[in-house]
């Protein structure tokens, strides 16, 4: 039965009338409007659809609604301001990494995790805390030294 629940998303407390076992995505597109996370596989296999819980990244299309329900969600959206992009973000179109663009949100979402927890990453770090996104355009190697651009645009800033 679709009861209405609150979710905190990008730190605004949101109403919404949906059942339990909704998937978080399905929230978040159709009840909430924030169409920047992707449904890919819908198996929680291809990151497309990744958003930061408590800022951990989980796969929102296999998240039901009910276990983020006292959790602070952070889509793609709520990591910049159109006029402030995240430094990933930037990173990502001043590298030119973006064909396609339908990873890019998961792929944005995974890269903040890992720069929040460590701003000096390897190569081969970026590289393991991006393996759960699938891209199909071969822009892997320029998603890569985005990512490690970003994080010199960060260390720069302390």
């Amino acid at each position: 039965m679709a009861e209405e629940k609150t979710l905190t998303v990008n730190g605004q407390r949101r109403a919404f009338t949906t059942e339990d076992d909704t998937p978080l995505l399905y929230v978040l597109r159709n009840h909430l409007g924030l169409k920047g996370t992707r449904f890919g596989c819908g198996l929680g296999l291809c990151g497309a659809c990744l958003v930061l819980a408590d800022g951990r990244t989980v796969y929102s299309c296999d998240t039901p609604v009910w276990s983020v329900a006292d959790k602070e969600v952070t889509t793609v959206e709520g990591l910049s301001a159109p006029d402030r992009p995240h430094p990933v973000a930037r990173a990502l179109i001043a590298g030119q990494a973006a064909q396609c663009g339908y990873c890019m949100s998961g792929i944005v979402v995974a890269a903040a995790e890992l720069l929040a927890g460590n701003d000096d990453p390897t190569e081969d770090e970026v590289r393991a805390a991006l393996d759960r996104n699938l891209c199909r355009c071969g822009a892997h190697n320029r998603v890569v030294r985005s990512v490690l651009a970003a994080a010199a645009e960060l260390r720069e800033r302390q």
